[in-house]
């Protein structure tokens, strides 16, 4: 069942997709097509998953899921993996890569992986300022508050 993202409760567990490249408008269009597809006949156990999803910076896919109507299982979690595998295959993005770093530059985001992140970070391209997206946050509300934050204040800070 499709629940607007922003009418989760704030403890709804989140899956955080970021994106190699942003989200043009006809993609967009295609990806809330899918999205909503998805969502609409996912399912744990027989029973209908309250979720709902939104695409930050047009370069994110957020997928949140009210827990407390229905938990994710294991076979429920494999199919939105392999759902987020379909994206990336007809779409021609990368969206599971973990070894990957999305931050700000300015009002830009940018996407480089760990090791050109590294050396952006020794050459001082970027600090323990700038601005990152920590997409390892599980719950709505750290999504809300602690997605966007200051490298020193996540994972990255080893970098520094």
């Amino acid at each position: 069942m499709i629940v607007p993202f922003d009418q989760l409760p704030d403890d709804a567990r989140v899956w955080i997709y970021p994106s190699n490249k942003k989200f043009d408008p006809e993609l967009i269009e295609k990806l809330q097509h899918a999205c909503t597809q998805f969502l609409e006949q996912w399912t744990a156990h027989g029973q209908s998953l309250h979720a709902g999803f939104c695409f930050p910076y047009n370069q994110f896919i957020v997928i949140g899921l009210n827990q407390q109507e229905q938990a994710a299982t294991g076979c429920s979690i494999d199919a939105s993996v392999r759902f987020i595998q379909q994206l990336e295959s007809q779409y021609d993005l990368i969206l599971l890569d973990k070894m990957n770093v999305t931050f700000k530059q300015g009002t830009y985001v940018s996407y480089k992986t760990l090791t050109e992140f590294k050396t952006m970070a020794s050459q001082r391209a970027v600090s323990k300022n700038t601005i990152v997206f920590n997409n390892l946050v599980v719950n709505k509300a750290d999504f809300l508050e602690a997605w966007e934050v200051p490298a020193y204040e996540s994972w990255h800070s080893r970098f520094f």
